[in-house]
């Protein structure tokens, strides 16, 4: 059962990731480090500590926490909370087992765990993550930065869509949307 709470003290993550440890860093995107973390009471979760160097990071935090806290589906990335104290930016999402898509992509042997229909459910289930996004949720989103790295797989390779630090809302009025690329590079 995951933690129902959604403002996390800087204290309470630093003690769950052991201080963000460098044993617990699960991977390093544009904007800052994510680490693994163990709640007192047992729960695994993800902390994304964005960088407080970054202006862009500050913006993505705060565009993550509008969009998304009130967005869910089961194929997006449930957002548990976040923290915000002095100078630190944190996201707090559900933890996956399976780490990113890249991790079954580029690696020959976990790439063997993927037969052919689980490939088939984890794009089938991508494309449900943005559905919901674009014509079903109550505020439509444009995510602008799918990548295999943004993919995240339960412990069932179920696809849950990630980071959404560059979506933007869509107008529901609108039928398309006109906008300079947008992405992180790699």
């Amino acid at each position: 059962m995951q933690e129902q709470q959604f403002a996390f003290s800087l204290d309470m993550l630093a003690e769950a990731t052991e201080n963000f440890h460098y044993k617990n860093k699960l991977g390093q995107g544009g904007f800052g480090a994510v680490y693994k973390g163990i709640t007192r009471n047992g729960n695994e979760i993800a902390v994304k500590n964005l960088s407080a160097k970054s202006t862009q990071g500050n913006r993505e935090f705060m565009n993550e926490v509008k969009l998304v806290a009130n967005v869910q589906h089961r194929n997006l990335a449930k957002l548990l909370g976040c923290c915000a104290e002095g100078n630190e930016r944190l996201l707090v999402y559900e933890y996956f087992p399976n780490k990113s898509l890249d991790t079954f992509l580029f690696d020959s042997e976990k790439g063997r765990e993927l037969d052919w229909q689980k490939p088939y459910s984890i794009v089938v289930g991508i494309a449900r993550g943005l559905l919901s996004l674009h014509e079903d949720s109550q505020l439509r989103i444009i995510h602008r930065d799918i990548k295999v790295n943004n993919i995240l797989l339960d412990h069932k390779l179920n696809a849950k869509i990630a980071d959404f630090g560059l979506a933007k809302p869509f107008p529901e009025d609108e039928t398309h949307i006109h906008t300079r690329v947008a992405g992180t590079y790699g």
